[in-house]
């Protein structure tokens, strides 16, 4: 698994989408459109590589207030002695805030990174292409949202790409690249090589409702949500999962991105998807609208403490039992064997229709994305690697037996993995045919 994961993260800067000889365009200066959390991780990726970047926001006190969150950055990793105070005011140097989108008009590339919400990105998307010159590459940090409809409010859909970076996106290493429908090689390319420059694992793949990371993270979470409503209990479910070696489990994990984060998402997706039943209402939702948005409220799945240390919230179990009696569930003992498998066969299982529908190029893909962006442990080789040294024909045998045993599609197995099974083959063997 070690193995797999050092090549891979070689190869996988190499996408085959893209010929060979396709160069990147040269990025001498950057601009990013908004100075929260992203933006601002953002532009200190780019100070870091030492390119000039310029950074927009409306409001001139939220610029300020993000200008000051990148400097108190700065200056605790000068604390922890990791970089000396010149080397930190060279950056700052490198970082200049505007209130005025002119300001991007000479950046070569630039990258917005404003809430998800498609109007609004179209919106801005439609001032960019007024502004920004024209052979600039236009880059939109969505994590869940369609590119090519984003790409179609300009009259440049060529030089549009995704580029999904994760928080906070100044230290973790992933960079889910998007290529749309109308995405030239070389803009793709160009978002490539930044990846590179900025010292990301940068991995590229194609349009789809949360592209490969987000998609599959949702067959995850939705399985562990499902267990809640069954039988288990937020900290059962947890345990088990990092018990397998992730970080955190999946409740854990959502008090920590915010359980608000997690809500708006689905929200837009509601409104885009109004009969989508994978968009259902949740126990997360309940906790939402009682303004338990996780670590940053001190209450979310579990109970926090000034330290941000965690607790069992008996409110959230009863609150647990509640929803399974409203769905008409009797609550069974669920064993960590059953959390791991539903867990994670459903995210090898969402990986296999990604591969199968050519949002992924190859099984590496997903698997550097799972490791580098969402925790995966890095000795099992990722999701798909470890899908194969599991063996394709038990995962397929245990999906069928909870797919008839739920009343759910949500395990129903992907026609690849029933098609690898039939011929004796792995994911491996099917990337390299």
């Amino acid at each position: 698994a070690m193995r797999h994961v050092f090549f891979s993260e070689r190869e996988v800067a190499r996408s085959p989408w893209i010929p060979k000889d396709t160069k990147a365009r040269e990025i001498k200066t950057a601009g990013v459109i908004g100075c929260g959390t992203m933006g601002g991780g953002i532009a200190m990726n780019f100070a870091n590589a030492g390119i000039p970047v310029t950074v927009v926001e409306n409001d001139p006190k939220a610029l300020e207030r993000g200008l000051g969150i990148i400097r108190k950055n700065y200056a605790g990793t000068v604390e922890r002695g990791r970089m000396k105070p010149e080397d930190m005011e060279k950056r700052m140097g490198l970082i200049k805030g505007s209130t005025k989108y002119e300001d991007l008009k000479d950046a070569d590339i630039v990258i917005e990174a404003v809430f998800e919400n498609l109007a609004l990105k179209r919106e801005i998307f439609g001032k960019l292409d007024k502004i920004a010159k024209p052979d600039a590459v236009l880059a939109t940090n969505t994590s869940t949202l369609d590119v090519d409809a984003i790409a179609a409010a300009t009259a440049r859909p060529e030089k549009v790409v995704g580029t999904h970076f994760f928080s906070p996106a100044n230290v973790m290493r992933l960079l889910e690249n998007v290529k749309g429908a109308k995405t030239a090689p070389e803009t793709a390319q160009t978002a490539m090589e930044m990846g590179r420059r900025i010292n990301k694992v940068a991995v590229l793949v194609g349009v789809c409702d949360g592209f490969v990371g987000n998609r599959m993270l949702y067959a995850y979470t939705r399985q562990a949500g499902f267990l809640l409503e069954e039988g288990a209990t937020p900290e059962q479910v947890d345990k088990a999962i990092y018990d397998f070696g992730f970080p955190m489990g999946p409740f854990q994990m959502s008090d920590l991105a915010g359980i608000d984060v997690g809500y708006l998402v689905r929200k837009e997706r509601r409104e885009h998807a109004p009969t989508n039943k994978r968009y259902a209402y949740t126990v997360a939702d309940r906790l939402y609208e009682q303004g338990r948005f996780g670590q940053k409220t001190g209450r979310g799945f579990y109970l926090y403490d000034a330290e941000r240390n965690r607790k069992v919230d008996p409110e959230v179990t009863a609150l647990v039992e509640q929803v399974s009696k409203e769905h008409g569930r009797t609550r069974r003992a669920i064993g960590a064997d059953e959390i791991v498998e539903r867990c994670m066969y459903a995210l090898v299982n969402e990986g296999a229709k990604i591969l199968e529908e050519g949002i992924a190029a190859r099984p590496l893909d997903i698997d550097m994305i799972w490791i580098f962006g969402y925790g995966f442990p890095r000795y099992r080789g990722g999701p798909m690697h470890w899908a194969d040294e599991v063996g394709l024909a038990k995962l397929l045998e245990r999906l069928e037996h909870y797919y008839q045993s739920a009343d759910s599609d949500w395990l129903e197995p992907a026609p690849l993995l029933r098609k690898l099974v039939k011929e004796g083959k792995t994911f491996r063997a099917w990337a390299a045919a």
